[in-house]
């Protein structure tokens, strides 16, 4: 019997991780059929020996192409992230925001953020090449409201938590 089977709040996450998990694996399952479609046309368009028609079948080839090259990215950018916030909240160390003041919609407030993301900027300051900080950093920018600047900083995350896994260290 499932322990916590009488606490609703303990299968709520799993719950809505399923159902995301879901959705996703839906939308690449059209996606691919979307592909495969458009692939397909594109070859009875090259094969259809028209000067025209190979030129506009080698276009509609590599949309494909490009749909599965940024499917495939973006999945594996989100898996990523995903190991690195795992091993962040298995080592303690995620950002505490529960007693930040909020706005309605749930954002935190502008200048509390701003005031987040300049404490962990200066542990970032002392120690730049630790994927740990970085990780925090991007986050700080992202509650900050700084989108392009914290996809940057959890791209570099990534690869410094990568070069550790590799050097074993």
């Amino acid at each position: 019997m499932n322990e916590n089977a009488g606490d609703p709040g303990e299968s709520q996450p799993d719950r809505a991780v399923l159902k995301i998990l879901v959705l996703l694996a839906a939308l690449v399952f059209a996606l691919g059929f979307y592909f495969l479609w458009l692939g397909r046309i594109a070859v009875e368009l090259i094969i259809s020996g028209g000067g025209a028609a190979i030129a506009l079948g080698i276009g509609v080839l590599i949309l494909p192409l490009l749909g599965v090259w940024m499917v495939g990215s973006t999945i594996r950018s989100a898996l990523d992230h995903q190991r690195l916030a795992r091993r962040i909240r298995d080592e303690g160390l995620e950002l505490d925001t529960s007693d930040l003041p909020r706005r309605p919609s749930g954002r935190i407030e502008r200048a509390a953020a701003d005031d987040l993301f300049l404490s962990i900027k200066k542990e970032w300051e002392a120690d730049p090449d630790n994927w740990r900080i970085s990780y925090r950093l991007a986050r700080a920018y992202d509650h900050a409201g700084d989108r392009s600047r914290a996809r940057d900083t959890m791209r570099r995350a990534v690869e410094l938590e990568k070069r550790e896994r590799e050097s074993g260290a």
